[in-house]
């Protein structure tokens, strides 16, 4: 009732596109702008998922791309690739002898998102923010990290020590021990954990959302990397206020209530 979907489709490159679902208050006056939060599904995921509350596959989303457009927000759910098991998977194969991954392709359809919804008039083009869980947490890492005009990100469900992640043959949640093998990236362990990421997104607002009962990895090991994160923000920078964590009691799952 509070809201308006469109399906959009945009032209990338020649043979590739980016889609998604904006969903725009109808509450917006003649001259308004608003931030837009940009809400990232997650694994074999789809926008949708993010937004239908009835019969939703991943209840985790917490329908939270409709809970913000219900608070005023614009909101876009964008599809990323990562869909069709080894299908998707064959990409990043593909890729990594071209010196690129799946995230070059995302990257660039991220880029085309941001540029459209620049043109759009009810949009505040200086306040696009980016909130993404699991699969869409490792997007809030990478693609905000190289593309400057998402003004914030917000991570969920996903931010973690990532070398140990990929690489321990001891724990459970070790992607050694799962059909994730696109997740191995070349050379990751002499360059960008988690914290280097986030520290390409610095000075602008970093947030990580954690569920003490999440599986992808322990809380300690959670804090461990976000220590570091915050020592660059606030000891570093003096930009405390832009870089916060939540812990809350729940498993894999959107929170929304500090973010």
């Amino acid at each position: 009732p509070s809201w308006t979907g469109y399906e959009v489709v945009l032209e990338v490159l020649p043979g590739l596109h980016a889609w998604g679902i904006l969903c725009l208050p109808k509450d917006i006056q003649r001259g308004e702008q608003r931030p837009v939060v940009v809400c990232q599904h997650g694994l074999e995921g789809v926008p949708s998922d993010t937004i239908v509350r009835e019969g939703r596959p991943f209840a985790p989303y917490q329908a939270f791309t409709a809970q913000l457009a219900e608070r005023g927000f614009i909101t876009f759910a964008p599809y990323n690739l990562y869909r069709g098991q080894d299908r998707f998977r064959l990409l990043q194969r593909k890729a990594n002898p071209l010196k690129m991954s799946l995230f070059s392709i995302i990257t660039r359809q991220h880029e085309q998102i941001i540029n459209w919804l620049k043109t759009l008039p009810a949009v505040d083009g200086t306040r696009v923010g980016f909130y993404g869980l699991s699969y869409g947490g490792k997007t809030a890492m990478r693609v905000p990290a190289v593309l400057e005009d998402y003004c914030l990100s917000i991570c969920s469900g996903d931010f973690d020590e990532w070398v140990l992640k990929n690489t321990s043959a001891r724990h459970h949640y070790s992607y050694l021990r799962t059909g994730e093998w696109e997740m191995f990236e070349f050379d990751l362990g002499n360059t960008f954990n988690y914290a280097e990421m986030a520290y390409l997104i610095a000075p602008r607002p970093f947030m990580v959302e954690r569920g003490h009962f999440d599986g992808v990895g322990p809380d300690e090991q959670v804090a461990f990397e976000f220590a570091k994160v915050r020592k660059l923000y606030s000891a570093q920078l003096g930009l405390g206020d832009r870089c916060e964590i939540e812990w809350f009691a729940g498993p894999h799952s959107i929170n929304e209530v500090g973010t």
